[in-house]
């Protein structure tokens, strides 16, 4: 399934920098940036649980914020790009 990750990082403080690029770092061996604070993510529920689980670890939930969009696996009826930024098909190799 398509999941959409997107994420607020107080980076007030050292420490919330250093949470920021920790986030952003654990989303990118998951799935790809589409925008600064957005990734998006093909996972089996399995996956998901463990995304979740290490990304709570590393936020503050006094501070910080995470979401999670499941659009499941019929995603390309439910999205539509527009604007800058090349779309990348999710499921396919990438290769540059």
């Amino acid at each position: 399934m398509l999941v959409l990750i997107t994420y607020d990082v107080s980076t007030t403080s050292i420490g919330g920098k250093r949470r920021l690029r920790k986030v952003a770092k654990k989303c990118e061996d998951f799935g790809i940036r589409v925008q600064n604070s957005v990734f998006e993510c093909v996972l089996d529920a399995t996956q998901l649980k463990k995304l979740e689980i290490e990304l709570e670890q590393l936020i503050d939930p006094k501070v910080d914020s995470l979401r999670f969009y499941k659009l499941g696996n019929n995603y390309k009826f439910k999205v539509k790009h527009l604007g800058a930024k090349q779309t990348i098909d999710v499921e396919e190799p990438l290769i540059f």
